[in-house]
């Protein structure tokens, strides 16, 4: 006869009070929070991209991409493999794509200065 004992596996970030987690997220939002970065995100979500590529679908100098590039790396959000001269720049796991691109639709659903439409009658 053998018994089976219940075994629950408990994640690191289940283990952090409400007020932990707010903290080690609060600097990710930060790095998220700059228009440009979260445009630089958008696209990276898209599909894996090089400054290069960045440039081009922004308009933006290889300087500001890479500057902008920095804080999502040390927040590691994104990351890097090098590719012959280049970096490619991918999100650090396949789950970050949705969530950014649901947060980023949240703008074109309530226009700048419109009410929330829990507000409309």
């Amino acid at each position: 006869m053998t018994t089976t004992l219940p075994v629950a596996v408990t994640t690191p970030a289940a283990l952090l009070s409400e007020g932990d987690r707010a903290r080690l997220l609060a600097p990710k939002l930060r790095a998220l929070g700059d228009d440009t970065r979260l445009t630089l995100m958008l696209l990276i979500a898209e599909r894996p991209r090089t400054v290069k590529e960045l440039q081009e679908a922004t308009g933006l100098s290889q300087t500001l991409v890479s500057h902008h590039l920095a804080p999502l790396r040390e927040q590691e959000l994104i990351s890097s493999k090098p590719r012959g001269r280049s970096n490619v720049y991918s999100l650090c796991c396949a789950e970050l794509g949705g969530p950014v691109q649901f947060l980023a639709s949240l703008a074109a659903q309530a226009p700048e200065g419109a009410a929330p439409v829990s507000e409309v009658t």
